[in-house]
């Protein structure tokens, strides 16, 4: 597919004027990629890679993807887009629960590499709480961390008690990033966990930020609040979730992780960096879709 060179540099710039700083100083887009269900179909590989590769030359330089993700598929596919770029990518991978003991930590993360074609993760995270001690998978991440194997670790689908475990045992605050579901329908670590990330400077990796997977998403798209504010903005209703997403990006420590097979909505994901909701609009939509007003559990896909 054939883009205007002028325009994608433009839609670059601003991506790249939307970047979150990690505790150790590294700078992350607020927009990246996410994997999930890429991979599986060899019919549809080569326009998924094609898409990763557009959204790395638009500033998406975050990509995130799973052992489990197609079982390992996703993540073949990923090593065979980025050959010819991987100093320019912020590459993130998870593990699976059963794979926290150190020793099947080390085994999984070997295994990932592999499959990505690199020899080290600047993210490598806990996919959810098991089994496992937390004790030990920290260990088991920071002897990761002394090979060189990956740069940062964390955890992904932690509730605010779960990270309070995890800040409790040594090394534990070496955590940097959880990742969790967030998008305009649900809103439930607003309430205790958003805040407790921010006090202690975990950054927030939303998954399905356009309800992806979800049975709210056609609602969110019919909103009348959002079909106004994209009509506004003369964007795409998935544009205005995406920018309600990062809306506070830059002050909570946000980075949404949409999934895009399609160049076409690579680009999409791109241009909502430069999309500023108004006052009034941030209103209308915590009136569609409240703040929550107490504790909820934390949402799973």
């Amino acid at each position: 597919m054939e883009w205007n060179d002028y325009a994608l540099d433009s839609v670059m710039q601003e991506v790249k004027r939307r970047l979150i700083k990690l505790p150790d100083g590294a700078e992350i887009p607020v927009i990246g990629q996410g994997t999930w269900h890429m991979g599986n179909d060899p019919f549809h590989r080569a326009s998924e890679q094609e898409a990763l590769r557009l959204g790395v030359r638009l500033g998406l330089s975050l990509i995130d993807t799973a052992e489990m993700y197609g079982e390992g598929r996703s993540e073949s596919l990923i090593g065979e887009s980025i050959t010819d770029n991987r100093d320019h990518i912020f590459l993130v991978s998870k593990a699976y629960p059963n794979h926290a003991t150190r020793k099947k930590l080390a085994i999984a993360c070997d295994h990932s590499l592999k499959r990505l074609g690199t020899d080290h993760l600047d993210l490598y995270l806990l996919h959810w709480r098991g089994a496992t001690p937390l004790e030990e998978t920290v260990r088991g991440m920071e002897e990761l961390k002394q090979a060189g194997k990956i740069l940062r670790w964390g955890v992904s689908n932690f509730d605010t008690k779960d990270m309070e475990d995890l800040w409790a045992v040594p090394d534990g605050k070496h955590c940097v990033v959880n990742q969790v579901l967030y998008h305009l329908g649900s809103r439930g670590i607003e309430f205790e966990l958003l805040p407790w990330m921010r006090e202690h400077h975990v950054a927030v990796m939303a998954y399905c930020p356009l309800a992806e997977g979800g049975s709210l998403k056609s609602q969110l798209l019919k909103d009348p609040a959002v079909i106004k504010a994209a009509a506004d903005h003369q964007a795409t209703p998935l544009q205005i979730l995406l920018a309600w997403a990062i809306r506070n990006a830059e002050s909570d420590g946000i980075v949404a992780i949409p999934k895009a097979g399609r160049s076409e909505h690579v680009l999409l994901n791109a241009q909502a960096a430069a999309i500023r909701l108004s006052e009034e609009e941030r209103r209308s939509f915590d009136l569609a879709f409240p703040r929550p007003s107490r504790k909820l559990p934390l949402d799973i896909v």
